[in-house]
């Protein structure tokens, strides 16, 4: 395993080199400009010129750009234009929140995916299956900026059980932070949970056609002991990949989870940055983004592989 990663860590640095060009330059395509909004609409050519020269904008692109990347090498990633604070304590005070929301939304879409995915393959019932088919295909099809308004509108305007927004105390108190974290972790876990549902029923009824298993039943094998020892563990590795792709989806839905809920996290902070055209501070977070997404897919790889001697023998 440790060869692979090694082996995978080059294609990883160039990827992140590669990202971080394309991140640079797409930037400073998009309209507006950092010095003029921080100078405000009254401001004269001059002063925004200044501010400019302050900033550094006033430098060639590939300056700018190598600037920026050594300042990466060197673990400098300077200070926030729009909040005048270094960012790499802007990223590190959001970054904990982001992980709490994303870890409790993964945790709940594995659980319930795992649950429905499971009933939806192996039931005869095709009522049973046609309900479940529906929920799947309404978690999968109705977007976060949706279930979060109305899971509002319910839990915290109709009912008023729960906050409709912030943090709360956070971990600090666990008691009363989960009840700010509940609603945002739901939200933020419905399109993976059915996603991962929809192809964890669709290995499942493969793996039950496969000869193995009709050996299994002729041998007089439990129907629990095959599915929990032969049918489930079979079906998983695909399910696997799945869930490292859609794990880098979440983390993009998280942006908008976070603003329907106040939550302040990262996706809050990458709003704030491109609204107010902060360069350093975006460009910080996309390739943050960037580099979470390729870890996740190597120890996603790795996982698969222990649970995959096929996977084994093609990484050795």
């Amino acid at each position: 395993m440790l060869r692979y990663v090694l082996r995978r860590l080059p294609t990883a640095i160039l990827v992140l080199l590669v990202a971080s060009v394309v991140i640079f330059f797409i930037l400073r395509l998009a309209p507006g400009d950092p010095a003029a909004s921080l100078a405000g609409p009254d401001a004269d050519a001059a002063t925004i010129a200044k501010i400019r020269e302050q900033l550094g904008l006033d430098r060639s692109l590939i300056v700018q750009y190598g600037s920026w990347l050594g300042g990466i090498l060197t673990g400098h990633l300077g200070d926030s234009y729009l909040l005048h604070a270094p960012i790499a304590e802007l990223i590190g005070n959001s970054l904990g929140n982001t992980v709490m929301l994303a870890l409790a939304a993964t945790i709940l879409a594995v659980i319930g995916g795992g649950i429905t995915g499971f009933f939806l393959g192996t039931t005869r019932s095709n009522g049973v299956r046609g309900a479940l088919s529906g929920v799947t295909s309404l978690g999968v099809a109705v977007p976060t900026y949706v279930t979060g308004v109305l899971l509002i509108l319910l839990f915290a305007v109709s009912w008023r059980v729960l906050p409709p927004g912030g943090m709360g105390p956070g971990l600090q108190d666990f008691s009363l932070g989960w009840q700010y974290l509940l609603m945002p972790a739901i939200v933020l876990s419905l399109p993976t949970g059915a996603t991962l549902a929809r192809f964890l029923a669709s290995s499942l009824r493969q793996t039950l056609d496969q000869d193995f298993v009709q050996t299994g039943i002729a041998k007089g094998l439990r129907s629990r002991r095959l599915m929990l020892a032969h049918v489930v563990p079979n079906s998983l590795p695909p399910v696997l990949t799945v869930l490292g792709l859609q794990i880098g989806q979440l983390l993009g839905g998280a942006i908008i989870v976070e603003t329907i809920f106040a939550w302040p996290g990262v996706g809050q902070l990458l709003l704030q940055s491109v609204n107010g055209r902060d360069y350093l501070l975006t460009q910080a977070l996309l390739l943050i983004a960037v580099a979470v997404f390729i870890v996740v897919q190597v120890v996603n790889d790795v996982v698969d592989a222990a649970m995959d001697p096929r996977v084994r023998l093609e990484m050795s």
